[in-house]
């Protein structure tokens, strides 16, 4: 039997998923994505497939890529949705296909206990309170019995917690074949199982990190491929931005003067010129971050350099960058870490020069800082070059899916970002009925925005439409300042449970909205995707208005200007099919099964007042639609009858 003619008789009525996979139905949409990856893999070319919720997307690459029998990555937007698929959805392809391949899961080094790091905190004790000490007893006990050392697995201690960072490594600070406990290492484990897996499924951050050590010729970390799959790949062009540009946090340099002090209160105890110097330098650091202000920022780095002090204090920073690498000359040879700390202060003094000159064109220099974190960065204005030529450069199938890639029924904007050329374009519509399961509705008499009373009056419009729900809401913003305002509001005004976003853990957050009767859950960008809630827990998606990122966002700001000085239109060319994708995304929260049913409130009469109103609107499902609340609350009320 040929292939194409398998991936059709693996979904056709009597085929293998319907035999073998209880409650699966065949459905065209599914099929049709199925064949376009047959074709991609077929011809070693690209596809990109925007599929509707509920299409089935997951299967409809995994079973072309098993029957393949070719080598496969598939990379996914977050580690949840990697945990899942090589979790639940893999497992049941593999059995229903009774495929024999190797299959294989693999996490970027922050997501592996690091032995080296286990070894050195059980000797001199753990930085923290007593909650440290108590979670590193956990850790302790589950690593006994962990085959994989991927931490997640560890679900008696919270997911940010903060001996999470003490017991891993980084790509700096990793003893790599010197390192005592290489034979053991789990992220070596992990590397050598992927290399010699058929299908591997990573994530977009560790697939675009490997593409940034390819192009610098050093090793990889993922095996080539004949099949190169991304899941939620409207993520990807932002991601690969960050991997290919480079960046100096005070991370980094924390990191260092950690490690300087480890090595002499533990290895060179003779050497206390060692400690002194690093103490000196974390000053240092911290005086630095003083300089840029207070409170959480974002700015052009080539301004900020304006500024005599900030141009002072990186000057300090690089002194004492140099007299530490000296203290450490002086002992090389004496201590494996000692070496690997040399060869970092290194690389951060080429880094801090690169950050010092921002004449170089094409990338854009900016700053961020957040408490006592800062970080300086360079980012490229585009991947599409250095993207396309890996496309280019091998002979792959590449497939790029998501539910949210077309804007306004193209996929212009998506495939330039990333270089992709000739490529298979399909849009595959949701099987859901939205015109009968779903109501859209863009409210009569909103308030201005940015007004000091646009909050209150938004808060008092929106209340009796959430009251009738009994909440089961999501109460999606565009900015820090109206979801806190929105919260209070709530909080004040009614008898809502009313969970906030940040005041505990993403998934503890998610538990309770769905166990608490009543509850509103009110969040901002990180609760705009990959959340998926079914059933009566959640039948009201509100969101406060378009989201377009502010455009002084420095690294949007730049291709903005950049995109200018081509000739190109930056509002309509990058604004608005960036605010579309991620309308769609928070749009998509509400109908999850085709049993779901319930209303969207977008609070921004520029969807109906705006001639690029129409982008959105045709972007988006096809919902019935209303500007009456009190339809929306009767919509609401009934069994979904308007």
């Amino acid at each position: 039997m040929k292939y194409q003619e398998k991936i059709n008789d693996a979904f056709s009525p009597n085929g293998r998923l319907s035999s073998n996979i209880q409650g699966f139905r065949p459905r065209q949409a599914q099929l049709d994505m199925a064949q376009a990856v047959g074709r991609a893999v077929k011809f070693a070319s690209s596809a990109v497939i925007e599929a509707g919720t509920g299409t089935g997307k997951t299967f409809a690459y995994l079973v072309p890529a098993l029957l393949s029998g070719k080598k496969t990555i598939v990379s996914t937007g977050s580690k949840n949705l990697q945990d899942q698929l090589f979790n639940r959805d893999l497992p049941t392809i593999q059995k229903a296909l009774n495929y024999t391949g190797k299959v294989a899961l693999l996490k970027g080094r922050a997501n592996y206990l690091c032995l080296e790091r286990l070894d050195q905190l059980i000797a001199m004790g753990v930085l923290g309170d007593k909650s440290v000490l108590n979670d590193l007893s956990k850790v302790r006990k589950w690593h006994s019995s962990t085959a994989t050392g991927d931490l997640s697995e560890c679900i008696t201690i919270a997911e940010d917690s903060p001996i999470l960072p003490q017991l891993v490594s980084t790509t700096e600070s990793c003893l790599g074949t010197d390192c005592p406990n290489y034979k053991e290492c789990y992220v070596v484990q992990a590397r050598k199982k992927a290399m010699d897996a058929d299908i591997v499924v990573v994530n977009h951050h560790l697939f675009c990190a490997d593409m940034a050590v390819k192009e610098s010729g050093f090793g990889e970390l993922i095996p080539d491929a004949e099949l190169v799959i991304f899941d939620e790949a409207h993520q990807l062009p932002d991601i690969a931005s960050q991997y290919f540009g480079q960046s100096l946090t005070s991370r980094q340099l924390f990191d260092i003067c950690k490690d300087c002090n480890i090595v002499y209160r533990s290895e060179l105890k003779d050497l206390a010129q060692l400690g002194k110097a690093s103490d000196h330098l974390q000053k240092v650091v911290q005086d630095f971050r003083l300089l840029l202000g207070d409170g959480s920022l974002r700015g052009n780095l080539r301004e900020l350099l304006n500024n005599p002090k900030v141009v002072e204090g990186l000057s300090k920073l690089n002194e004492n960058l140099d007299f530490l690498s000296e203290v450490v000359k002086k002992s090389l040879g004496r201590s494996e870490t000692l070496d690997k700390i040399f060869e970092r202060l290194a690389e951060v003094k080429v880094l801090l020069k690169k950050l010092s000159d921002t004449t170089v064109i094409g990338y854009c220099y900016w700053y961020e800082a957040n408490g006592r974190y800062f970080g300086l960065h360079i980012t490229p204005l585009t991947v599409s070059d250095k993207f396309g030529e890996q496309m280019k450069s091998q002979k792959t199938a590449w497939v790029f899916t998501s539910a949210t890639l077309e804007v306004g029924g193209k996929f212009d904007h998506f495939c330039q970002r990333l270089g992709i050329e000739n490529a298979e374009q399909m849009v595959l519509q949701s099987p859901f009925d939205y015109a009968k399961q779903s109501l859209l509705c863009v409210p009569r008499y909103l308030p201005d925005t940015n007004k000091s009373h646009t909050l209150t009056v938004l808060g008092q419009l929106l209340k009796p439409v959430i009251e009738a729900n009994n909440g089961r809401c999501f109460l999606l913003c565009t900015s820090y300042f109206m979801m806190r305002g929105l919260a209070d509001f709530l909080r004040e005004h009614s008898q809502l449970s009313v969970l906030l976003q940040g005041e505990t853990s993403k998934s503890r957050l998610l538990e309770k909205f769905i166990a608490e009767p009543n509850s509103v859950l009110v969040a901002t960008q990180s609760f705009w995707e990959g959340i998926d809630v079914r059933g009566d827990a959640l039948s009201l998606v509100i969101i406060d208005k378009l989201p377009f990122t502010a455009p002084d966002e420095p690294l949007l700001k730049a291709r903005m200007e950049d995109c200018k000085l081509q000739g190109g239109d930056p509002f309509n060319d990058i604004q608005i099919p960036e605010a579309v994708i991620t309308l769609k995304q928070g749009v998509g929260r509400l109908i999850r099964d085709v049993t779901d049913k319930g209303a969207v409130i977008i609070c921004d009469s520029r969807l109906v007042m705006r001639h690029y109103g129409a982008t959105f609107l045709k972007s988006l499902p096809p919902s019935t639609r209303t500007r009456d609340l009190n339809k929306v609350i009767k919509f609401l009320k009934t069994s979904g009858e308007i």
